[in-house]
């Protein structure tokens, strides 16, 4: 029997969770919310991170009914993220590793995602789409790699939403992805925005740029509803069609979704509906584990540790920039 301790604070969210042998003992969750039409800084992240993180973890041992010396390892995000809210966690995992004689390990944040999911879902060998504020990428394993078939070449989607919400003065809590979705349920007529998907990757720049630059007569003829709805149905179109596609290209007849915007209930939608047509399988989460929470670090430090990977003390560090490819799958059996 394995318990692991995961701590998740890449963005705005932050959050520390515990995992027994796969099981869900603990994930408790706090989110940064700032005002609406504006973004959320590292420092001002960091420093929300800074006041709970340490009721967080006291929180999520008592509901897990364990002691700290039932642990076998402390895990932490190492990244990708924003450098300031990475660092303020890794400072704790470090801090309890050392407090309670426990082993580390630095955890992928995207490796997080996908191994939460497969243990959730039951997905066996899926192609994933992966789908978040600072991420967009078309993953599929081989050979002991998360491989990347297909990528946003600027921006990532969750971004480009929370960019619109801002131009639209639309409500941070709990996210702008999921106010976008609620209005885009009630919008009605379709404004033909840019369709960029080159190859396998994906842009998001420019139909963001066109909708800033004519916002103000965009309108005067489509309610904000119908922006929504616009915007909605044409980068999850895009994502569909490139997932799609690596599907093809691997032979898969999985599908995994993960990421923030993995929540979004139209995305999933247009997800199963391609995967019908293919005969093949759609799986997601709900907003427990595909928003960034600590238990599906966890899960990845478990999956890493039984396999016998432990970070050295020397590399306990963070990276703004660590790629999913870099990471050798050693736990997946091929």
């Amino acid at each position: 029997m394995v318990i692991v301790m995961g701590m998740e604070g890449s963005a705005n969210k932050v959050g520390v969770g515990i995992i027994r042998d796969g099981e869900v003992l603990s994930n408790p969750r706090k989110t940064y919310i700032t005002p609406p039409g504006e973004g959320f800084q590292p420092a001002e992240t960091a420093r929300h991170h800074q006041g709970v993180i340490v009721d967080l973890v006291d929180k999520a041992i008592k509901e897990a009914k364990i002691k700290p010396e039932e642990l076998d390892a402390i895990c932490y995000t190492k990244g990708p993220g924003m450098g300031a809210p990475l660092v303020c966690v890794a400072i704790v995992a470090r801090t309890l590793a050392q407090l309670w004689n426990k082993p580390i390990i630095g955890v992928n944040h995207c490796i997080g995602h996908i191994e939460m999911g497969r243990a959730i879902t039951g997905a066996q060998n899926p192609t994933v789409l992966y789908v978040s504020g600072g991420n967009t990428q078309i993953i599929a394993y081989a050979n002991k790699r998360y491989r990347i078939f297909g990528e946003t070449i600027d921006i990532a989607v969750g971004n480009c939403l929370d960019r619109f919400a801002r131009i639209l003065k639309l409500s941070n809590d709990p996210s702008p992805g999921y106010n976008i979705e609620q209005m885009a349920k009630k919008g009605k007529k379709l404004l033909q925005l840019p369709y960029v998907v080159k190859g396998m990757d994906v842009s998001f720049s420019g139909l963001l740029s066109f909708i800033e630059e004519r916002y103000n007569s965009l309108k005067k003829q489509y309610t904000p509803e119908d922006l929504c709805f616009s915007l909605q149905e044409t980068v999850f179109a895009m994502l569909v069609e490139t997932t799609e596609r690596a599907m093809a290209h691997t032979g898969s007849q999985e599908v995994l979704v993960v990421g923030g915007v993995g929540c979004n209930e139209r995305l999933q939608k247009m997800l199963e509906q391609m995967c019908l047509e293919r005969n093949a399988k759609c799986f997601a989460t709900d907003e427990r584990f595909c928003i960034d929470n600590g238990a599906m670090i966890a899960q990845a430090g478990l999956e890493m540790f039984k396999a016998g990977v432990i970070t050295p003390w020397d590399e306990t560090f963070c990276t703004q920039r660590y790629r999913t490819d870099e990471v050798e799958a050693v736990w997946r059996t091929d």
